[in-house]
């Protein structure tokens, strides 16, 4: 039996059930508080002290470092395991697929990691344990130990440009699959939501399990609305199965 090329753009939705809120959606960070944003803004993070501090207090409060792998991350690394070509395209910089038993080689974090910290001045890196260490002992706005310079997450942030050689190997796994899922994903932050027209353009079957419509809704095979830790985890059965034509 041919196994086909699996292809998972995973996007804030995928985590939410291991209790990392999104942000687009109806009870999304971006929607509850619109200031946030800067927060995440590369401009405003380098040019406001007051936001850098309110950034390192949100990510010292979310807990984000300490959550786990749900259903949906564990479903994509046992596709993996049974012998399924499985490469995963993640939006998320939380890195659970990788917790769940994903190898890292075939994660691709198109938007970094949260799990790390790197200088914008002199690009030292450290883990990000250890900078909200700093903040829990008082320190407000860690700077970078090296040279002093600003520290930031090892994220893509809104207004920075996504790594060209991560994204060049995203759109030759999209060219290359024979099966595309974008789970959990609003499909409108681009270049990454680009990845699922590339992947149809390519004569891959494309199947969108999201709780929102999307714009690639009517370009896709098959189109999910029920709860992604369900519903991707029997998706990903039927395709293990060898039943990934069937809608």
């Amino acid at each position: 039996m041919n196994r086909p090329l699996v292809a998972v753009l995973s996007g804030a939705g995928i985590s939410t059930d291991s209790g990392i809120p999104d942000y687009r959606g109806p009870e999304g960070l971006w929607r509850k508080d619109p200031e946030a944003e800067k927060l995440v803004t590369y401009e405003y993070y380098m040019g406001d002290p007051e936001i850098r501090r309110r950034a390192w207090l949100m990510r010292r409060e979310s807990g984000a470092l300490g959550a786990e792998p749900n259903a949906a991350h564990r479903a994509v690394a046992e596709l993996e395991r049974a012998g399924v070509p499985v490469r995963v395209l993640t939006q998320n910089v939380d890195g659970l697929h990788q917790l769940a038993g994903m190898p890292e080689r075939k994660v691709l974090e198109l938007h970094g990691t949260a799990r790390s910290v790197v200088c914008t001045g002199c690009h030292a890196r450290g883990p990000m344990e250890d900078a909200l260490a700093r903040v829990d002992a008082g320190e407000d706005d860690p700077d970078c130990r090296a040279c002093g310079g600003i520290l930031k997450p090892t994220t893509v942030m809104f207004g920075e440009r996504l790594d060209p050689v991560v994204l060049g190997q995203a759109a030759a796994i999209a060219k290359a699959c024979q099966v595309f899922i974008a789970v959990g994903s609003s499909l409108q932050v681009h270049p990454a939501a680009g990845l699922a027209g590339v992947a149809a353009d390519h004569g891959a079957r494309l199947v969108i399990v999201n709780a929102e419509p999307t714009p690639y809704d009517e370009r896709a095979d098959e189109v999910i609305r029920e709860p992604i830790g369900t519903a991707l985890p029997e998706l990903l059965r039927r395709i293990g199965a060898g039943s990934w034509y069937v809608p």
